[in-house]
């Protein structure tokens, strides 16, 4: 009966001394954390000016409004399109054009994605996004954690049923990585890898290496898994010039 006695002691001493798994921060934690090291609230109230591929683009906040303009420059005349809480409108040589539904939707979503990728991880608090943690990986031998993001249809723009992944440095908070699952033109999956990381004006600004799966994946979910593998491509560079911020 004491030898039973001192076993069950015994097992209860093993076991509180167990190092207990750390609960993991949620998603809305590290996404909170993550802008705040990147800019905080300086998203809010910076106009920003910068240059991708051969179009210049501007964020300007207007009475608490944040606009999106796109600038496109040619030898004959110059199209400002510009996507505002009340909708889209292109000017061409400061006259207003009308555009079929269609196709505004089609320059709208453009700009808006230009802009939405620069100032990541600020667009990951809108009310459409929906995050949820995934857990703890390595890429590269750095720990992430890994978060899923979601958009509810209602105000989640046409685009409301892509799939998107971010990987958030334990260490730094930041997105050094993301992933998207997409259905237009044909469907596909991308995977983007941050490098030359920058501060302007207090906002963190990076380039993106774009990769894309040599093979079909099952699951967005799974192409880091892919990435460590060695089997992704590079597709392309996404890279910001000439930013400055007011």
């Amino acid at each position: 009966m004491r030898k039973k006695f001192v076993a069950i002691i015994l097992c209860i001493a093993i076991y509180s001394c167990k190092e207990k798994e750390p609960t993991l921060p949620s998603a809305q934690e590290i996404v909170d954390k993550s802008i705040e090291v990147c800019g905080g609230d300086l998203y809010e109230k910076s106009n920003v000016f910068f240059e991708f591929r051969d179009k210049s683009y501007a964020s300007d906040v207007v009475d608490g409004r944040r606009i999106l303009k796109r600038i496109t420059t040619t030898d004959s005349s110059i199209v400002l399109d510009v996507k505002s809480p009340g909708g889209f409108e292109r000017f061409v040589n400061d006259s207003l054009v009308t555009l079929h539904d269609t196709l505004a939707n089609k320059y709208s979503n453009s700009v808006n994605s230009v802009h939405y990728f620069a100032y990541l991880p600020f667009g990951l608090n809108d009310p459409a996004v929906n995050k949820s943690m995934l857990g703890k990986v390595k890429i590269k031998n750095e720990d992430y954690f890994k978060i899923k993001v979601t958009f509810d249809q209602q105000d989640g723009g046409d685009d409301f049923d892509d799939v998107y992944v971010y990987w958030f440095n334990t260490e730094t908070l930041k997105p050094d990585y993301l992933a998207y699952e997409f259905h237009v033109d044909g469907g596909g999956m991308r995977l983007r890898e941050a490098y030359n990381e920058r501060r302007v004006g207090g906002i963190r600004f990076v380039d993106y290496r774009n990769y894309q799966p040599e093979a079909e994946l099952e699951s967005v979910l799974e192409i880091d898994k892919a990435f460590e593998s060695g089997e992704l491509e590079l597709l392309s560079k996404i890279e910001l010039k000439n930013i400055t911020l007011e």
